[in-house]
This record gives C-alpha cells, structure tokens and sequence, in this order.
C-alpha cells in the first residue's frame, strides 16, 4: 500500500534500531534484494520502494503514540515494555486508517496483564507459539536448545512459547494478588502513609507513588497508584503531594539513597508542610519486598481495586535478589514496599485513630 503509516513500537528506540530496524532478523535484513529501504535513523523514519513509511516509537514514551494514525503497527518485546498498558492503548486509538488495521506481537510471553489482554481477545487475536517451527534458525540450534532445557520452565517459554503464569521463584504470584483484591477499602482507616521512590536524575523515567492505609483490625489496604513517568522534579513532586492530600496522609516516605536532599528540597518546594521522612535503602529490592510479600501470604494485605502496572512489577521481584520485569525498575513496587512497611512492620512510637 503506498500510502501506509506503519508504527515500529519496542521497549526502547535503541531496541527498535538494534533489533527491529538493523538486526540480523530485522527490516533491513529481511527485505529483497530488490526493495532497498531508505533507513533515516536521525528522523527515526524508513521508507519503503512502495511509498509506505514506518515509524519508530519507544513504549518508554506512550505518549509519543497518542495522536498519529496507522494502518498497521509491529510490536516487539510487549512483555519488558515498560509502560506496556499506556503505549498500547494509545497505539489503539491511533490504529485505524484502511479497512483493516492490524497489528503484529513478537515476544517472550512472560506473565504480563497486558499480554495476557491481548492473548485473550478472542475473536482480534491469532496466537503463534513456539521456537521448533522457526525454518530461520540455523541446523542443529532447536536440538541443541531442547538437549539444555527442554523440560524446564525456561524452557516451556522460550521454546514451547507457554504464557507461564508466575516467575520461578516470584516473591508475588498472581495467585496472592488475586487473593487480595477487594471492591474498596474499608472505613476505618485508622493510618494512611504514600510511599515514594524517586528519579534517579534530574528527569527519570518514573516516580513510584503509592497510597497505603492500614486498618482498624491491622490489615493494610493499597488504595492508590499515583505512579508518573517522565516528570520533571517539580512535577513528580507535585504528583506526590496530590497523593498525599487525596487521602490525607500521615507520611511521606521517600527512599533518599539517590540524593536525599534534593528529594526533601523537591517535596518540601511543592509543600512546606508535607509530613515527610526520609529512609535509606540497606538491603536490596527482593530483600526489603520479603517480609512485605510474606503480610500477602498471611492474608494482612488487600488491593482496593485493581493496579495492573504494580501488579506486574509485584510479580516481577524474586526472592534472593533479582527483577524479571516488567521495564528495568520496580519503582511502583519500591513504593508500595516503602508504605507498607512503615504502616505494618514499623514499631516505632505509638499511633492514635484518624478522625476524617
């Protein structure tokens, strides 16, 4: 189709260039020998002999995907994108020049909601699965492949392409989570902490905000994802301090190892008042998330709705150390962390009834 507007969408615009565009299995690879592509890699742009034109996009900016239009869109690594719900629903409303727009998945499919959204769509969705019935790969490479792993779990994912419901061993499973789901919190809130991991730098990628309430029987309740991506200080700050005012929180926690007083700085520029503490990391991520999965096994935490970006990342964190995603960071999971244990696992003082 000459006229068409293809969207080239991966976990990052390095990943799209490196796998998508100029990868041994990429466009430029792949193409005939008479179909030579005119790659502008500054413009993120290539076109195609026919006139068509694909675009580049990084799931790391969704917003870059809300407003252009497409007949088509090729997605890969759906399951490390980053911001997977956000790109892909903006890829969705744009996606609807022609009689019939599609779009193409490639992926490991790893435990994501928003994987498993798309799997399930019954009707939209054809799902390929499986490394055996590539005739791509080089002799010998499936056998050697099945003589290492077959059997094992990374196995059945990498070469069966089995959507295998939780990480070998997760700190959260999806089991847990959806044991812990509740239409809406209680009433009797007697204490409410948002819990904060900041940017790295002066712009990160995302701010983890996460509001948690304990109640009058002990039992926490995550009551809001307040998460934004891509703020500049001022803005994430201001997010921070939204949160807490919503609920009327009793404390700010907020993780200071990445620069302690510019975080304070920050927080206390959009609100002078904001009852903040800051902590310092001593442990790692999987071991400071331990004792807090361990309040979901015993059935002392709810989720006051559904978070799916938190979820994933929940789901993402092992036990010993490690992260399988989604996105390089659990910055949502760090927050809840944070809140959590300062409301449930913190003996610190004494704490009086909220009155609201």
């Amino acid at each position: 189709m000459p006229d068409a507007r293809i969207a080239l969408v991966g976990a990052t615009h390095d990943d799209v260039r490196a796998v998508m565009i100029e990868g041994q299995s990429g466009l430029i690879a792949v193409a005939r020998d008479d179909e030579a592509l005119r790659w502008r890699a500054t413009a993120g742009e290539i076109e195609f002999p026919s006139g068509a034109k694909a675009f580049v996009y990084s799931a790391e900016a969704p917003e870059t995907l809300r407003g252009p239009e497409h007949h088509a869109a090729w997605c890969d690594e759906i399951a490390k994108w980053r911001y997977g719900e956000a790109a892909w629903d903006n890829l969705m409303f744009g996606l609807r020049l022609g009689e019939r727009p599609r779009v193409l998945v490639t992926t490991t499919p790893k435990s994501v909601n928003l994987l498993k959204r798309i799997m399930t769509n019954a009707g939209t969705t054809e799902v390929v699965r499986g490394t055996r019935d590539n005739p791509h790969l080089a002799e010998g490479v499936v056998a050697a492949l099945e003589a290492q792993y077959g059997g094992t779990r990374l196995g059945r994912q990498e070469l069966e392409g089995a959507l295998i419901d939780d990480a070998e061993h997760a700190l959260w499973t999806r089991a847990m989570i959806a044991a812990a789901h509740e239409a809406a919190a209680p009433d009797d809130l007697v204490r409410i902490v948002v819990g904060v991991d900041p940017p790295a730098g002066e712009r990160g990628d995302a701010c983890g905000i996460v509001a948690v309430g304990r109640d009058g029987a002990g039992r926490g309740h995550v009551l809001e994802d307040a998460s934004v991506t891509g703020a500049s200080p001022e803005g994430w700050a201001k997010a921070v301090a939204a949160c807490a005012a919503r609920w009327r929180a009793d404390r700010v926690v907020a993780e200071a190892n990445q620069g302690g007083a510019m975080v304070k700085a920050v927080l206390h520029a959009v609100d002078a008042v904001l009852p903040l503490r800051l902590v310092h990391a001593s442990k790692g991520k999987s071991a400071r998330a331990e004792p807090v999965a361990a309040l979901y096994e015993q059935g002392k935490m709810r989720h006051a709705g559904r978070f799916p970006a938190l979820e994933d990342e929940l789901c993402g964190l092992i036990a010993g150390g490690g992260y399988e995603g989604p996105g390089r960071s659990p910055d949502r999971a760090d927050a809840l962390v944070w809140a959590a244990s300062e409301l449930m696992l913190e003996t610190r003082g004494t704490v009086g009834v909220r009155v609201v």
